[in-house]
Parts: C-alpha cells; structure tokens; sequence
C-alpha cells in the first residue's frame, strides 16, 4: 500500500499566505524572480517551557514539493483578482520546482535557533513554499514534542493517542498522531492512520455500549463473547468498585476463562483514577486476574501522569486524548522562515534581521548545522552552527563558546561531530526517500537516549547549547555593526 501520505490527494498549492504571491510577482517584474537565496525555517522557544522538541513532518514537506502545480483554476482566480502580471501567471502555469532543500530528519531533538529546514533557490520558489513549510513542520513537531513529554511521564508504560474527536480538524487528527506515534505513542484511536501510515489502531467499547444493553453484565458478556481474545472493557458507566469491577470479573470467569481466555484488561475514564485502580487492581488479583491490565484516561496530560505515578496509582496503560492532540497547555509551535543569504556574481551574501528583541535577532549566511557527542557516553554535548564550508574535525580539539556570553568556553577531545541536516531536493529532484513511521519512531528513541536527563526535566530543564563557530560568530557581529547594533 502506498501510504506516503494524504496529501498527494489534494492540490495545496494554493495554501500560501497572499503576501508569498504578490511578492513573487513583485519578484518576477523586478527581474529579482530568479535571483538565488537562502531560508531558514528555525523556531525561537520550546513549548511548555521545555528542554527540547522533537522534529516532525518532513515527509509531508517532501509530498508537498512533489505535488507543486498551479492548475487553470489557480491561474483563472488569481487574474480575477487583477494584480498579477500576465507574464508572471504564465511562468506560474508552467511552474517547475528546482530549489535545494535540506532538513534535520524526522525524530530528532531540536533546539531553538538552530535552521531545522534551508531552502536554496530562485526567490520567486523558496518565497512561496514558506506557508506551507511552516505549516507542516510546526504542526507536527508541536505534537510530537507535547507527545514526548507524556510519554515520558509515564516511565515505560504504553501511552495510546485517544485524540481524534478532540483534534483541530482531520489533518490534526491525522497528522497529530502521526507525530505522536514518531514520539513513542504505541497506537492510536485513529483508524485511518492505521490504514495510511501502519500505526496501530487501538480501542474497544464506549459507554454508549454498556447503556445500550439492559444491564452492565449483559454489555460486558456481548463484548467478552464477540471479542474473547482482545477483551477490555470500561468499568466505570455506573459504579467501577460496586459494580464494573465486580460485573467484569463475573464476565471473566463465566465466558473467558471456560473457553481458555485470558481477560485483557479494564479501562477507568471517570474518578479519581489514583485511588479506584489501586482498589481495582487489588479485587482483580484476589480474583486471579493478575495479568489483567488496567487502562486510565481522561484528560490526562504528562502531570496528571506524573502525580498519579508517584501516587502509587496501580495503572498499566494510558491513553491521552485532547492535551496530547491539541497541545493545549503550549497550542504553538512558533517556527518562523527567514531570509539568511543571497547570491551575487557566484558569491554567498550574508543577510541579517535585527530587532531590539534579542532572541529575533537571525543568525546569518548559508550554514551548517552539527550535533557533537561525548564518545565514551554517547552522549549529546552541544550543538554548533557553522558557515556552509566549515568542517568540524573532530580528530582535534574543539573549542566551543556560548554565544552571548562568550567568555565561557570549553576545548573537547573526545568527541564526535555529526552534520544533522540531510538533502531532500537536489535543483528540484527529490533525492531523500523517507524513512517508514515505524523506523522515525526508533530512530528518535535513539536519539532521546543521547540526552542528557538534566535536559528532560519537565520544571526548569538545563538549557541546552546551541553555539556558533568562531568564522559565524565573527560575521553576525560584522553584520549588526553594520547595521548600527552591538551585542
């Protein structure tokens, strides 16, 4: 099956922001349209006041470029709207991508102001992708690192994603679990990502299901007899101690274990799940049924998780719908695309936004981004940005310096250095295959355990180094003198 994704059945060319157009026709009648730049997409804080995020939805970026084309209907409308050169809208009809494009894959940690996408091409092309770059990579990241944090919480216990009903439309529900799945969910309520991606889907029974029998017992009995070797079943429509718990262990006994069933577990929704697993694990144990799981939900989220853990909660599995699907204690990612650099007569420009708000202040030029690692932990130790034709040799000493404070310094040894982005687009072509779900997911568990834990803090995380070569420190501040600033 080919399940690359669901975009490929929708023309989104036309998902842009006005601006990106008319400034292509801006562009294209000031004989600028084919001048070469240079874009960063990058983001400036992490959600939830976190250590990190996690980079997500670059094969929907890669589909995006792919499918790029203006039909009549795209041309016809914007001439409607009587602004647009019409020498401009023929070159738009006859659009052919042949930008370069680079990115940090799928499942990486990520850090804020590192260029996490870089676009190379004619202005009129790598102005247009902006919104849709944004949109891709800023939903899905958002996601994946609200959906690393949960899983987290949960300290090895399978995290399910149970967000569908509660996403921001299909995409964010189809996409968020995508992401979510990337971060270390096992499965998720969603069908259609199962179908489209070989995600997991996981569910059994909603309490519109035990209502519409006569009795709790004969609901429970009905699921346990059509399902006997996947069943689970909600205890808590009624009473889940006096009555789901009670029901569901005569159920147990009565139709599974006759016929050489094992019960697969329970699921509490509602209540102070805390307390009613504890006792419910508890009735379940002095009934035989030590192997059956229990299953918590209702609107939890990686504190609620954290607490109900430490609490002593006797819960085996979790599922994490709307604060999970929506990130809803941090709903933006942030990302932002910027002008880096321009060619002139075969030479690279660098370019500069300055801001008096410090953190907006860009970092220049075409550049290169590197993770460097403790060789004998493995161990992440900083991230550094380069001019695109440094090399970092890590055979010799590195120094490395904070580049706002820039007297603290320190030389490694025994390190390596490894470049993070990798080429999707080559003048157009696409030259990446991505990888499958399954082997990102892996890849970013990978990847996590290369943190440090002082960085997966929840509360006041270690801030983690993204630092700047000497050669790239030197030109930002060759460029904000010029500009009349000074750091």
């Amino acid at each position: 099956m080919d399940n690359t994704n669901l975009l490929s059945k929708n023309n989104l060319t036309m998902l842009t922001d006005f601006y990106e157009i008319t400034m292509a026709n801006g562009f294209f009648c000031t004989g600028n349209g084919e001048r070469i730049v240079y874009f960063d997409m990058f983001f400036r804080t992490i959600p939830d006041g976190g250590g990190l995020a996690i980079m997500a939805g670059i094969e929907q970026v890669i589909r995006y470029i792919k499918d790029l084309t203006f039909t009549d209907d795209d041309i016809a409308y914007l001439r409607e709207k009587k602004l647009f050169n019409e020498q401009f809208l023929e070159y738009l009809r006859n659009f052919k991508f042949t930008c370069d494009v680079w990115a940090v894959p799928e499942g990486t940690p990520i850090f804020p102001h590192e260029p996490i996408v870089t676009v190379r091409g004619p202005a009129m092309q790598a102005q247009f992708i902006e919104t849709m770059i944004l949109v891709l990579v800023n939903h899905q990241s958002l996601i994946a690192t609200k959906s690393s944090r949960i899983v987290r919480a949960a300290q090895g216990r399978p995290v399910m994603e149970f967000g569908s009903r509660r996403a921001q439309g299909c995409d964010g529900a189809i996409y968020g679990a995508r992401a979510s799945y990337i971060a270390g969910c096992s499965g998720t309520a969603c069908t259609i990502v199962d179908r489209e991606f070989g995600i997991p889907a996981l569910g059994t029974m909603a309490h519109s299901w035990v209502q519409l029998f006569d009795s709790e017992y004969e609901a429970f009995k009905a699921y346990a007899t059509t399902y006997p070797d996947s069943c689970t079943l909600l205890v808590d429509t009624y009473n889940v101690l006096k009555s789901g718990i009670p029901n569901a262990i005569r159920v147990f006994n009565e139709v599974l274990v006759p016929n050489g069933h094992r019960p697969r577990g329970i699921r509490i929704d509602s209540g102070d799940i805390t307390y009613l697993s504890k006792k419910a694990r508890k009735m379940l144990d002095e009934a035989g049924f030590p192997d059956c799981k229990i299953t918590a939900s209702n609107s939890l989220d990686e504190y609620i998780i954290q607490d109900m853990i430490r609490q002593g909660a006797c819960v085996d599995n979790f599922g994490v719908g709307e604060r999970m699907i929506t990130a809803s204690s941090a709903p933006v990612f942030g990302g932002v695309y910027k002008l880096v650099a321009v060619e002139q007569d075969g030479e690279i420009i660098p370019k500069i936004k300055v801001s008096e708000n410090i953190a907006k202040i860009t970092n220049p030029g075409f550049k290169k981004l590197w993770r460097l690692y403790d060789r004998e932990n493995n161990k992440a130790i900083a991230d550094v940005l380069t001019m695109h034709d440094e090399i970092i040799d890590d055979t010799k000493p590195y120094e490395i310096f904070d580049p706002e404070h820039i007297w603290k310094r320190k030389t490694l040894t025994d390190f390596r250095a490894v470049p993070l982005q990798v080429q999707l687009f080559e003048d157009g072509k696409s030259v990446y295959e991505s990888p499958s779900v399954e082997e990102i997911r892996t890849y970013c568990k990978e990847q996590m355990e290369t943190i440090w834990d002082e960085v997966l803090r929840f509360e006041n995380p270690h801030r983690y180094y993204v630092d700047l070569s000497q050669k790239l420190w030197d030109e930002k501040q060759r460029l904000l003198l010029q500009h009349g600033h000074k750091m």
